[in-house]
């Protein structure tokens, strides 16, 4: 490999338009976006398929040699695989969210998935999206950014995006603020790789910003370092 990867690393807790970001991002630059979230839901979701309370480390980590966990881009947009089955649909539930986030906490999960990650750095131009990309799993990338907005905002778009779906219809403002809330002292407090601002990365604020303007500010930054 003669040329440095492009690795880009965008960080930030749920619901801060992430995900969005960093597929325009990677739909613009030409390059693979890879949501690391999805990897964690998977994870989640075998667990709970087998009975298993994500929490429960001592029943989590026998479970991690027997399972694989990829992903695919299909026409851009990503798919993820579960011991070879497309779960992409699945993992989109509330439920598998908060399962992704506590089995999260797990170390050894963390390690597994994060060599996965890395894997995929090493061979690919990427755009890498999750909770600590810029401080873990691709520490030395130049391209970092922390993508946020006020938990009301978040709360807000969360409940758009799963109305639209037609899913946690009787989900009140208020509960799902809440549930974000709990998730980012969860994400934030855990003892390996917790999701962290780090000193180097570009904070971005996308409360009162609209998702194109995100995507310029972001893409702007990436052209000035390149």
């Amino acid at each position: 490999m003669s040329m440095e990867r492009l690795n880009i690393a965008i960080d930030g807790p749920a619901g801060a338009g992430k995900s969005t970001i960093s597929k325009a991002v990677a739909q613009e630059l030409g390059i693979l976006y890879l949501d690391t979230g999805a990897m964690y839901r998977a994870l989640a979701l075998k667990a709970i398929r087998l009975g298993i309370d994500p929490n429960d480390a001592s029943r989590v980590v026998p479970m991690l040699p027997g399972t694989s966990v990829s992903v695919r881009s299909e026409g851009g947009v990503q798919r993820t695989l579960l011991d070879g089955e497309d779960v992409s649909g699945e993992i989109r539930t509330q439920q598998i969210a908060k399962g992704a986030s506590d089995i999260g906490v797990i170390p050894e999960v963390r390690v597994k998935l994060a060599e996965c990650q890395r894997e995929i750095a090493k061979n690919a131009d990427v755009v890498m999206e999750g909770r600590e990309i810029g401080s873990y799993v691709i520490p030395q990338t130049p391209y970092k950014f922390y993508v946020t907005a006020s938990s009301d905002e978040r709360a807000a778009r969360r409940l758009r995006e799963l109305h639209a779906k037609g899913l946690e219809l009787d989900k009140t403002h208020g509960q799902m603020k809440a549930e974000i809330e709990a998730r980012d002292h969860t994400d934030s407090h855990r003892a390996t790789a917790p999701l962290i601002r780090v000193p180097d990365a570009v904070y971005v604020d996308t409360t009162d910003m609209s998702l194109d303007e995100a995507v310029n500010f972001v893409l702007a930054r990436i052209r000035r370092k390149s």
